[in-house]
């Protein structure tokens, strides 16, 4: 039977609101009379990214711990009933064929609500690590879709099943692209490319490794696309004018990512949930860094899966100021671990994540 209504809840992050919309837009697709309902928390990033996407979102007061003693933590669990009762009222209200949580707050709410009213429930788990919400909301889930192997130490394995994770697919499509990729970078094709990305807020650690050492870059001609973030662009500007090197593209965000992707020889990234589905599927050789500033240290977790399998090289952030810069240099110069690299990572990627989880999804709706 065609979907009809569905709740898709979460959200917090990137990590977790992309795929959301990736998972709306393969409903949409599909079940083109399909109503669609967010639920995200107020004032996250979520309330501004689903309805750019098209689709109506609805904001829960809800709030999570914070790590640090303040008196804003003796609002949470007001915040939580008062979320939990909305939430009733929206399962209520909409009748959803199904609710699906992605991971954040939000879905903690709306998927313990919808199961106790017998609606069927799916997760979707981004990272090799679940989040606690998840870890809570896996007990009363039907079906949840993941990324990585081995989630049955979290997750009743009977629950499982591997669809990977859906990226936006216009950024991992970089076939036929490289040489708009260097007109648009303004680079030179003959030269080897490293794309360096810290996420949309930048890394500290991978703009100060670089600062360090990109004189060495310039001096072996490599250049560099340096996804800098927001918030390091006016400082790192003079110093990457000063250097007066056409080899060196600074932004404080790339946009075109499928262009920086199709110009990379190497890609230097975090290793974020996302980011590591989308080098799966570009099938370069990857350095990843893992932020040590996430929740049970989760992006390490993701790296090692890739690590694992010789599909990805690990450094960690502590270390990166003095290994960063020459461990990407290495890998540039040796065409031989560039090429294993490749191989192996390109066995991980999963293209049709969307298609599996709507599988599932439909499987649900069925079944109930």
């Amino acid at each position: 039977m065609p979907l009809r209504k569905v709740i898709i809840s979460g959200g917090g992050t990137g990590g977790h609101i992309f795929p959301a919309i990736a998972i709306a837009n393969k409903i949409k697709e599909s079940n083109p009379d399909c109503e669609i309902l967010f639920v995200g928390a107020e004032g996250k990033m979520e309330m501004e990214k689903v309805p750019k996407a098209g689709y109506e979102i609805v904001g829960l007061p809800i709030r999570g711990l914070q790590r640090k003693l303040t008196l804003k933590n003796l609002a949470v669990p007001f915040k939580l009933i008062q979320s939990l009762m909305k939430s009733k009222k929206i399962v209520k209200s909409f009748k959803p064929d199904v609710a699906i949580g992605v991971g954040g707050y939000a879905s903690a709410a709306v998927v313990k609500v919808a199961a106790k009213k017998k609606v069927p429930t799916l997760l979707q788990e981004q990272n090799s690590y679940p989040g606690i919400t998840n870890k809570i909301l896996g007990k009363r889930a039907k079906t949840i879709c993941v990324a990585y192997d081995n989630l049955d130490r979290f997750f009743p394995k009977e629950k499982l099943v591997k669809t990977g994770n859906p990226v936006r697919s216009e950024v991992v499509q970089i076939e036929g692209k490289r040489d708009a990729a260097f007109a648009h970078f303004k680079l030179d094709p003959s030269k080897k490319t490293a794309l360096i990305i810290g996420g949309s807020l930048g890394a500290r650690t991978l703009n100060d490794s670089l600062k360090e050492h990109v004189k060495e870059l310039v001096a072996k001609d490599i250049q560099v696309i340096w996804q800098c973030g927001k918030f390091y662009l006016e400082s790192l500007k003079p110093f990457v004018q000063e250097l007066n090197s056409p080899n060196i593209y600074l932004s404080d965000f790339v946009y075109q990512m499928d262009l920086a992707y199709a110009a990379a020889d190497v890609i230097v990234s975090r290793a974020g949930a996302m980011s590591v589905s989308e080098v799966c599927l570009i099938g370069k050789p990857v350095i990843l860094v893992p932020s040590p500033n996430v929740s049970e240290d989760h992006q390490t977790k993701n790296a090692m899966a890739l690590v694992n399998e010789n599909a990805a090289v690990l450094v960690k952030d502590v270390e990166a100021r003095t290994t960063l810069i020459p461990t990407m240099i290495e890998i540039l110069n040796d065409p031989n671990k560039c090429a294993e690299l490749s191989a192996n990572i390109k066995k991980l990627g999963i293209a049709d994540a969307p298609d599996r989880i709507l599988k599932e999804i439909e499987k649900l709706v069925n079944k109930s």
